[in-house]
């Protein structure tokens, strides 16, 4: 497995949660909350500011494992990511990732309101961290890495 930084990414139609690993991949936590229309350009400065490895992008499937909208929109999101980042795209199985977050932040005390930025953040970290700890127990990461397509210097 190796060392550095890996960004954790949960896309939504208006707001795309960021997390960050630590440099040994032990742990992940929460970068920001980004607006969708701006969310490449930012990831790609957060990229080269933490110096990150790779990006991890959530793929939400269904529960029953079918594509859905929101699959297709995720891996649309992957694929812009893969073709300007000069680091590896990786997509992961993300089902649940949103409900497990809302579920820790109510825990916590957080309303529903104060929520939505807090949500997509936390399943970010979920997002990530569960590839950490796969990759850790596996001895390889999960997921399908997306191949950049097209190029600008024909």
């Amino acid at each position: 497995m190796p060392g550095g930084v890996r960004l954790g990414i949960d896309v939504g139609t208006v707001r795309v949660g960021v997390a960050r690993s630590d440099p040994s991949g032990l742990l992940a936590s929460p970068v920001e909350t980004l607006e969708r229309d701006s969310a490449v350009g930012r990831i790609s400065e957060l990229v080269r500011e933490h110096r990150a490895i790779e990006v991890v992008v959530g793929l939400p499937l269904a529960l029953s494992g079918r594509v859905t909208a929101s699959t297709e929109d995720a891996t649309g999101f992957a694929q812009e990511l893969a073709n300007c980042l000069d680091v590896p795209v990786r997509l992961v199985d993300e089902r649940l990732s949103t409900v497990s977050a809302s579920s820790r932040l109510r825990e916590g005390g957080r309303s529903a309101k104060k929520q939505r930025h807090s949500i997509d953040q936390a399943a970010a970290v979920i997002i990530l961290q569960h590839l950490l700890d796969a990759e850790r127990s596996q001895g390889s990461a999960p997921g399908t890495l997306v191949e950049a397509v097209g190029s600008n210097s024909d």
